[in-house]
C-alpha cells in the first residue's frame, strides 16, 4: 500500500503513511525495501536539500514508527522545516491519535506522566531506570469499549474486554504512547514490543493510527489535518461491534 498525499502547498505535504513503511533508512544499513523518504523524493526532488540531515531524512520533521500509521509532515523548504520544527520543539502542534488496547480501563480519562528512558543493553525504551531519561506526558479518553464476541478463538473463560481511546501525547519520545499505556496494564493490541506477543483479534501490527494534526500553518492561519483509519484497523473494529 502506498503513502497517499492529504494535503499540499508550496511549504509541506502532509501524507497518510500506511503501517509497514519505514520514515527513512539508516546510513550504512541496507534497506529491506521502499521507504516513505524513497517516495517522497520521486514525488517531489526538491525536497532533496531540505532539514538537518537531508542525505538520510530530507524535509523529515518528525516520525511514526514503521506499523503505526497516519499523519506525517513533511517541509518542502528549509525556511518552513525550521518553523515546524519549532512548533514541534514547543508542543504547538496537538497530534491526536487512535488506540485499540487489552483490558477495561477503569477511568474514561487520564494522565500517564511518566519519564522514559533507554533500556541498558537495547534499543527498546522503559519507564523504569535507564539512560538517557526524559520527561514523557501522555493523555487519553476512552471512546468505547469492547467484549471479546465468542466467535473469536480464544482459550479463556472469563471475559475479554478491549478499549478504544483517543490519545493526545503532550510530548515527543520515541514509542512513549505505546510504552505508556503497556506501564498502566494496557499495551496496544499487536504490539509484540511493549504488549503481548499474540493477540485474539490476529493483528499483524500495533492498533495505533495518527489521526490528525492540528497547527497554525502561518501566523494567521490554523489548520487541522486528518487522516482516515485504514482499512485494516475498520475491519478489526467491525468485528468487535
Amino acid at each position: 500500500m502506498e503513502p497517499k498525499i492529504i494535503f499540499e502547498n508550496e511549504n509541506f505535504i502532509a501524507v497518510n503513511k500506511p503501517a509497514g513503511l519505514l520514515i527513512h533508512g539508516v546510513k550504512g544499513v541496507k534497506n529491506s525495501g521502499l521507504t516513505l523518504v524513497d517516495w517522497l523524493l520521486k514525488k517531489c526532488p526538491k525536497i532533496k536539500s531540505v532539514g538537518d540531515n537531508p542525505e538520510i531524512r530530507p524535509g523529515i520533521v518528525h516520525r511514526l514508527d514503521k506499523d503505526t500509521s497516519g499523519v506525517v509532515l513533511i517541509a518542502k523548504n528549509q525556511k518552513y522545516f525550521e518553523y515546524l520544527k519549532n512548533l514541534f520543539q514547543n508542543h504547538k502542534i496537538q497530534k491526536t491519535y487512535i488506540a485499540l488496547v487489552s483490558g477495561k480501563l477503569k477511568e474514561h480519562k487520564g494522565i500517564i506522566d511518566k519519564p522514559i528512558s533507554l533500556k541498558p543493553g537495547t534499543t527498546k525504551r522503559t519507564v523504569f531506570r535507564g539512560k538517557m531519561t526524559k520527561e514523557a506526558i501522555t493523555e487519553y479518553e476512552v471512546l468505547k469499549i469492547f467484549e471479546l464476541p465468542q466467535n473469536f478463538s480464544l482459550n479463556s473463560r472469563q471475559p475479554v474486554f478491549f478499549s478504544l481511546l483517543k490519545v493526545w501525547p503532550k510530548t515527543g519520545r520515541t514509542h512513549q504512547i505505546r510504552i505508556h499505556l503497556s506501564s498502566i496494564g494496557h499495551p496496544i493490541v499487536g504490539d509484540s514490543l511493549y504488549g503481548h506477543k499474540e493477540n485474539a483479534l490476529g493483528l499483524k501490527r500495533q492498533f495505533l493510527h495518527a489521526e490528525s494534526v492540528e497547527f497554525n500553518v502561518d501566523e494567521t492561519n490554523k489548520m487541522k489535518i486528518e487522516a482516515e483509519l485504514p482499512k485494516d484497523l475498520k475491519n478489526i473494529l467491525k468485528r468487535l461491534t
